[in-house]
């Protein structure tokens, strides 16, 4: 009985996360005129018009926030792993300040990067570019070394000794033992990393080249462009599921290595 009402208890919990969803992608395949009649009703007549119209409009940004994504995400995921290995097990004058300062950065908002790093793209004479874009993102994801940190404290000290006197350097040691056991950790850095950045929206308006503004940027100006001055509403829905696809699908695929990850990382030390 007890197990019953967990599960009922948790099937009320998936119902409710996953009603706006529903009633997105009903409203999605209504008309205009439809969706203001009744946002709760049922589609009269089905349509894929406003996906079609909101995939030719966004697939450009689509593509820009995919090459944006991916380089990025690999980057600052092994960039911050070979700073929490260095953090975690090798001693160095001012590591404790370094940490200190990695945690403090952290918790600040993004907001309070966007000026510094405008005037010192101005001073270097730097162009809004997709590169650019990139390395501010691997840049902005350096904290992230403190979920490996955290991971490879449970890392027998041993086991890298061992390494070490088989004649293995800090790359081999980092590639052939530290990486392959630290799968979980790199997993929650990968899917939190992806979900950040594809999500981002002022960097990339800021920052992002003209003709190759993130899927966020563009699906902001969306909502601007009709014809009549009226919202569409199917349009807008259509292109906000089409845009949240990608780390849909990501969670769904890698979600139980997620919390495994977490489980496993980001409760030690």
């Amino acid at each position: 009985m007890k197990r019953a009402g967990l599960y009922l208890l948790a099937a009320l919990a998936v119902l409710l996360i996953a009603l706006p969803l529903l009633l997105m992608l009903l409203n999605s395949v209504k008309s205009s005129a439809e969706v203001q009649g009744g946002f709760l009703a049922w589609p009269r007549e089905p349509s894929l018009a406003a996906w079609r119209q909101a995939w030719s409009q966004l697939s450009g940004s689509f593509t820009a926030s995919l090459m944006l994504a991916v380089p990025a995400v690999l980057l600052s995921a092994l960039l911050a792993a070979v700073n929490g290995f260095v953090l975690c097990k090798y001693r160095f004058r001012g590591e404790r300040w370094v940490g200190l300062a990695l945690v403090l950065a952290f918790f600040l908002p993004i907001k309070v990067y966007l000026l510094p790093l405008a005037i010192t793209m101005a001073r270097l004479g730097l162009e809004r570019s997709l590169p650019l874009l990139i390395a501010i993102h691997v840049i902005y994801s350096l904290p992230l070394a403190l979920f490996f940190r955290n991971h490879f404290l449970a890392f027998p000290d041993e086991l890298l000794q061992a390494a070490r006197l088989d004649g293995a350097g800090f790359w081999r040691l980092l590639w052939r033992v530290v990486l392959p056991l630290s799968k979980p950790i790199f997993v929650v850095v990968l899917i939190l990393q992806f979900t950040t950045i594809w999500n981002e929206y002022l960097f990339g308006l800021v920052f992002g080249p003209d003709g190759a503004r993130p899927i966020t940027a563009a699906l902001a100006q969306l909502s601007a462009q009709t014809e009549t001055g009226a919202r569409a509403y199917p349009l807008e829905m259509a292109a906000a599921l089409l845009a949240a696809a990608p780390t849909l699908v990501v969670y769904l695929l890698a979600g139980r290595h997620f919390t495994r990850g977490l489980v496993a990382g980001a409760v030690k030390g």
